[in-house]
């Protein structure tokens, strides 16, 4: 398959996240101090350990088969939204991928866009909610732009990491509509949202380990 994203490719990206996430997990508790329950930093932290851990020493034939595994790590051993939301992406992700051992950079932008459609179905956010959507649907939009124009994956992903993190800044003046942080109501303006924050560090680790 010409211009192939390998299994172990995608593997790295899955680790890079990890690795993001474990740096700026203080960073992601602190922003969740502000509007939310003040465990998302540690919840990812946790969970991205688990599935680390879970990948370590372990062959899989397919993306379908890692990306379930990753999915149900996450849905198990994350609290609150997190693991119900991460986990459905990458399930969604991996059942997009298919059986085969890479994937196209077409196929790559399909399995983000059933990502983002599954964190929809079990999140029900929407544009401008002030969630993790507010980063991940542009950074898929510009996935899908930049491959269809015939970009190269490497600028195709800077592409969409750069829009996640124009997403995620942009949360900050948002009223939160969904989730704890909607309880504060016009106090929760002026905060960047955690999960957008969140959101942006996977597509900063698909940049860096997939380009």
């Amino acid at each position: 398959m010409s211009n192939a994203i390998t299994l172990s490719a995608l593997t790295a990206w899955v680790r890079e996240f990890g690795a993001l996430i474990d740096t700026h997990k203080d960073e992601l508790t602190q922003l969740d101090s502000a509007i939310g329950d003040a465990d998302h930093g540690i919840n990812m932290d946790r969970g991205m350990a688990a599935v680390l851990a879970a990948l370590d020493g372990e062959e899989f034939p397919s993306n379908a088969a890692l990306f379930k595994k990753i999915g149900m790590t996450l849905v198990s051993s994350v609290g609150g939204a997190s693991g119900p939301l991460y986990g459905t992406f990458f399930l969604r992700f991996g059942a997009a991928c298919g059986d085969a051992a890479e994937v196209d950079p077409e196929g790559f932008a399909k399995a983000m866009r059933a990502g983002l459609d599954g964190v929809v179905a079990r999140g029900k956010a929407e544009a401008g909610d002030k969630t993790m959507y507010d980063a991940l649907a542009p950074a898929v939009d510009a996935l899908d732009d930049a491959i269809a124009s015939g970009s190269e994956l490497r600028a195709a992903l800077r592409a969409a990491a750069g829009a996640a993190e124009s997403g995620r800044d942009a949360t900050t003046p948002m009223l939160a509509r969904k989730g704890r942080a909607s309880y504060l109501g016009e106090r929760s303006v002026g905060h960047q949202d955690p999960g957008a924050t969140s959101a942006a560090l996977l597509m900063r680790a698909a940049a860096s380990a997939l380009g």
